[in-house]
This record gives structure tokens, sequence and C-alpha cells, in this order.
């Protein structure tokens, strides 16, 4: 208790009393609400066959393994955090077939997102098909920020993936995350469920909520092996 309160205490000298009251109430949904994830999917043979361009300052890139990266963004993608952990994530997630998506803007790297076909990297919320898409860990950049960065990065990804013949999409995001929840009203996805999990002896069991029966069969199931992924973007 004394290293939480020292730690308020150290907040509140830095950002003040308004910035601390929200700071604690942030802290406090995410207690109340931190098993609980807001499911979204997208039907992508609704979508665009022919990729909307991007406006002129913008570009996206598509890696498909580690060796395409060179020093510069490797370094952009790994200096927010842990570096060596960051490291690992990134070419674990190469190994198992995930694609990374990089948007720049002009030479500058402003953000980035992962897809994966056909698996989710982690035991997901439910099984997802041969042809299915999951979005993870979409990130912008602080100074890039509020320029609808991440909003094109999504939708541009969407339409490459329903050109490429692919069947739907799924993002999640966790139900106290506002930010994320209002990003995705802004895309061409839609709320799924609520998905609430718990981990015994080593197997998740994913009950549901709210559920849209349309897309896919989202009954409670139990699943193995590690918790689900919970995707900072989207």
């Amino acid at each position: 208790m004394l290293r939480y309160a020292n730690r308020l205490i150290a907040y509140y000298s830095r950002h003040g009393l308004l910035a601390t009251l929200r700071r604690g109430k942030l802290a406090a949904r995410r207690a109340l609400f931190a098993n609980r994830q807001v499911v979204f999917y997208c039907d992508l043979t609704k979508q665009m066959q022919v990729v909307a361009e991007l406006p002129s300052s913008l570009h996206v890139e598509r890696l498909t393994n580690y060796t395409q990266l060179n020093a510069e963004d490797l370094k952009e993608l790994t200096s927010f955090w842990n570096p060596k952990q960051a490291h690992r994530n990134i070419q674990d997630r190469f190994e198992r077939g995930a694609m990374l998506w990089m948007i720049r803007s002009g030479d500058k790297l402003a953000g980035y997102g992962w897809t994966v076909l056909g698996h989710t990297i982690a035991p997901y919320f439910f099984p997802v098909g041969e042809n299915d898409v999951q979005l993870f860990d979409f990130y912008a950049f602080p100074k890039f920020r509020g320029r609808a960065i991440h909003l094109l990065l999504i939708a541009y990804i969407l339409q490459t993936m329903a050109a490429e013949g692919r069947t739907r999409a799924f993002g999640d995001t966790a139900e106290w995350n506002d930010a994320q929840l209002a990003s995705f009203t802004m895309t061409p996805f839609r709320r799924l469920g609520f998905a609430r999990f718990m981990t015994i002896f080593g197997h998740n069991f994913v009950t549901w909520s709210g559920v849209d029966p349309a897309p896919t069969p989202c009954k409670a199931e139990k699943q193995t092996g590690n918790a689900p992924s919970t995707a900072s973007a989207v």
C-alpha cells in the first residue's frame, strides 16, 4: 500500500489534482472491467474490392518477415517499451505468419498495426476460419496523433484484405478503453459482443453477452492455452 501511496503522491506532484482524479477514475474502470473485452468484426465481402488511394503524403508498407525491417524502423518500434521483449515479440509474430503494416508520413514512421490470417497469435475468444483475419496491436506515434493515421491504416488494410478475397476481420479492445472504442465506431468494424474470460487450471472459459449472432456462432465455449490476446489497438 505504501508503494501505491507514494506513486499517487508523485503523480499528483507532477500533474496536479485534476489529472490525478482522472487517472484514479481510469484506474478504477480498468480494475472493474479488466477481463471484459469488446469484440468487433467486419464482413470483408461487403467492403470495397479496390483499395482506395491514401493522401499523397502517406504510404503503407506490408512486411512479412523480420529481415525486411531496417535498423531505424526497428528502433522506432521498440523504443517506447522494453526493447528486448519487443524484439522477441516481433520475431515471434513474423515466425508465426503475422504481417506488420507500417504507415509513413513522408519518410517518417507514423504508426503501425499487425494482422494474422487463418489463426491468432494467442488463443482467441473463438476459433477463426482459414480465410479470416485478426487485426491487433495498432499504434500511432504521439507526434502523428490527431491526423486519423490509425483510421486510415485500418481502412487500407481492410480494403486490401477484401481485394485479396478474405472473408472476415476481427479485432478487440478492453471495455474501459474509450479511445479505442471510439476509433472502432469510425471504421467498418461492428460490435460482435462482450467477452469475459477466466483461466482455471490452464483452461480458458469464455462467456458472452450482447452477441450479434450473424457473423459467427459465438456461444460460450471452453478454450485451452494462454489467455486470449488483448489488442492495444483496434
